[in-house]
């Protein structure tokens, strides 16, 4: 069921799991993401927030900025909180490592943008 709450404030549910996310991993390497089971989970359960929150974006904001890979998000999103035993942890750290902060600075400009 898609609630009400609107573009500007599931935006800003996106770049507050980024941030958790950040302060998760502040002092964290590929190593001790792997040893430490709790941040690994943290890690995905924020981005499956990501994705949550961006498939409930209306689809004039994702029109909009299609430069935004959402459905990438969206189905990221749906494999992780389905496919919990199977997740690639390697992955989940690229995800975090090198797609999260260019999505983190797109939707800091787009959140900015938007009335």
């Amino acid at each position: 069921m898609r609630s009400d709450l609107g573009d500007k404030i599931r935006l800003q549910h996106i770049l507050d799991a980024i941030d958790e996310i950040n302060k998760y991993l502040i002092t964290a390497d590929f190593s001790v993401f792997l040893e430490n089971s709790m941040m690994r989970f943290t890690c995905i359960k924020q981005l499956e927030i990501i994705g949550a929150a961006s498939n409930h974006l209306s689809s004039e904001l994702k029109a909009n900025f299609s430069e935004v890979k959402w459905a990438q998000i969206i189905g990221m999103r749906n494999a992780f909180a389905h496919e919990y035993f199977g997740i690639d942890s390697s992955l989940v750290w690229e995800i975090i490592k090198y797609d999260i902060p260019e999505l983190k600075e797109k939707i800091i400009y787009i959140h900015k943008s938007i009335l």
